[in-house]
């Protein structure tokens, strides 16, 4: 339901509706948690939160502003004191349009002349002609495109010392021009005036009082006399006023704000006013500014020329800095990565190191580059960080929706795989890191698992093409604890005898990355995989890299 819907209903079902002025839409929240059905947007109360008199001083813009902002604020319904409608009948018009598309559910427009006065302020008290203010609920309600949106006719004939007779024949002429509901004022200490009124009254629309100077009377009295809804229109205003007087000059004259703390709102309370907590939870799903701090670490120590048919373009540079349409294939990596919220990025060098240069990125060196592989770059590049680390190839290209479905695994370690590698030409030049799963994939071309987790058996350059499931794209994540079992693992290793072959390195310091994930498999370590069919590439031959600038260019 609407909230225009919501009041309505409760106008037509039994029992006294109850609601509270405010000025702003943290009033609007406290109404709410405090069971109020509905809250008065006050007039009163928003001209003085701008320390100006309730006199149409403040133009509507400020008073619908304000409306709008409660709207949005809260789930219960929003009364708008609009004064006189601020100006004539194409004002309120103009007025009914705005409140309504801000989520208004019901405005009030008194039947005083413009501009007004407060009516509880003694003198000038001038009421327009029936006949103008009849032209102007018309208008109103002509104007309104949600038929739940209510227009409470006010009628100030009480207020102006007018009497009895005179309210209720400005009563029934609103009615009879459209009007919702009537809202007699009136500001007597007695309530008495009220209850003759409503006595005299036939209900040809609903009552709705304001009882600021007859206090005395309860809710279940006005309900009982047949009042369908009560206003509480300046109480929180008035109690903020006395309760911030009473703080800030208990606060100047003591020093500090010992004396103070135990009477006032704890933060945790302004917080969750705020919304602070919803906050959280949607950062949580959306910016994942919850997920633990990740290091990227880009091991480009190795030329690798041999393997990647690229012998003339990229022989006086690292691979990582190749030219992609204007830009380092490493500062495209970069880019990919803060927009992912990886913001610490570090390289480990080797080959033409000197030619890295790429802001926002830390460069380290494997100075034993021709004689390693990629354990001892990644080893030389924890500098001692042993936080969750997502290691990227230095040869891909990939973009931001595949790094945030890996940065999203929460297990110790993930990879990105590819099922798509079939079909693939392998030469003595171009080898790929092939995976075997646990469970295989399923036979038929098309898979609606896209993104789904998989355990993996096998991994590296020497699983057999016909019985591998899918590829390694380049982008693994490990977990802190997963990444210091890495390193030290590896560590381990080298203190072995080195002409020793390790899994398809042909001694432990040539180890790569998939021999040591390989190790830790067998080891009974858990690598969970994640599947992607797109959104990466390797460079890995002069095709490779016009594809890619192909790619970068659309």
């Amino acid at each position: 339901m609407s909230k225009a819907a919501i009041l309505r209903d409760r106008f037509e079902r039994p029992g006294i509706t109850k609601i509270v002025g405010a000025h702003n839409a943290l009033g609007a929240k406290l109404a709410e948690r405090a069971g109020f059905d509905g809250v008065w947007s006050s007039g009163l109360e928003i001209s003085t939160s701008y320390a100006v008199p309730d006199a149409n001083i403040l133009t509507m813009s400020e008073y619908l502003a304000t409306a709008e902002a409660m709207a949005n604020a809260v789930n219960i319904p929003i009364v708008a004191d609009c004064d006189t409608g601020y100006g004539n009948s194409n004002n309120v018009i103009h007025m009914v349009h705005k409140f309504e598309a801000a989520g208004v559910a019901a405005v009030c427009i008194e039947d005083k002349l413009f501009p007004k006065v407060n009516s509880f302020v003694p003198g000038r008290q001038d009421l327009a002609p029936i006949a103008e203010f009849v032209g102007k609920i018309m208008a109103a309600k002509n104007a309104q495109c949600n038929d739940d949106f209510m227009v409470i006719a006010r009628v100030e004939a009480l207020i102006a010392g007018l009497g009895h007779d005179e309210a209720l024949k400005r009563a029934h002429a609103y009615v009879d021009a459209g009007a919702d509901a009537i809202l007699m004022h009136n500001k007597s200490a007695s309530p008495q005036p009220i209850v003759d009124f409503l006595q005299a009254w036939d209900f040809s629309a609903p009552v709705v009082v304001v009882p600021t100077t007859y206090y005395t009377i309860s809710a279940q009295e006005l309900e009982d006399l047949g009042v369908k809804m009560v206003i509480y229109a300046n109480h929180g205003l008035r109690a903020a006023i006395s309760a911030m007087e009473e703080v800030f000059h208990e606060i100047q004259r003591e020093g500090s704000t010992g004396l103070v703390e135990g009477r006032i709102a704890p933060m945790k309370l302004v917080f969750e006013l705020q919304g602070m907590p919803l906050l959280k939870q949607d950062e949580e799903v959306y910016l994942r500014t919850a997920m633990p701090r990740t290091r990227a670490l880009v091991p480009a120590a190795s030329d690798r020329l041999d393997e990647y048919s690229m012998k003339n373009i990229a022989s006086d540079i690292p691979m990582a800095m190749l030219d992609v349409n204007g830009k380092p294939l490493l500062q495209r990596q970069m880019e990919v990565l803060n927009l992912a919220g990886v913001g610490d990025v570090t390289v480990v060098g080797g080959y033409q190191m000197k030619r890295i240069n790429v802001g926002g990125t830390k460069l380290l060196a494997n100075p034993e580059w021709q004689e390693t592989g990629e354990m001892v770059s990644i080893l030389q590049g924890t500098n001692g960080y042993k936080g969750r680390t997502l290691i990227a190839y230095s040869d891909i290209l990939f973009d931001v929706e595949p790094l945030e479905r890996l940065l999203s695994s929460e297990a110790d370690i993930t990879l990105l795989i590819d099922r798509t590698f079939k079909g693939k030409q392998y030469t003595s030049e171009r080898r790929i890191d092939l995976v075997k799963l646990a469970q295989p994939f399923s036979s038929g071309h098309r898979s609606l698992n896209n993104g789904s987790r998989h355990q993996v058996l096998q991994i590296g350059q020497n699983v057999r093409p016909e019985e591998a499931d899918c590829e390694f794209v380049g982008l693994a994540l490990f977990s802190a604890a997963s990444f210091s079992l890495l390193c030290e693992g590896y560590e381990a290793v080298l203190k072995r005898p080195q002409p020793e072959p390790f899994q398809e390195a042909l001694s432990p310091r040539r180890t790569s990355l998939t021999d040591t994930l390989q190790e830790l498999i067998d080891a009974g370590h858990e690598v969970i995989a994640i599947e992607v069919s797109s959104g990466w590439m390797e460079i890995h031959s002069l095709d490779d890299y016009r594809l890619a600038c192909e790619l970068v260019a659309r």
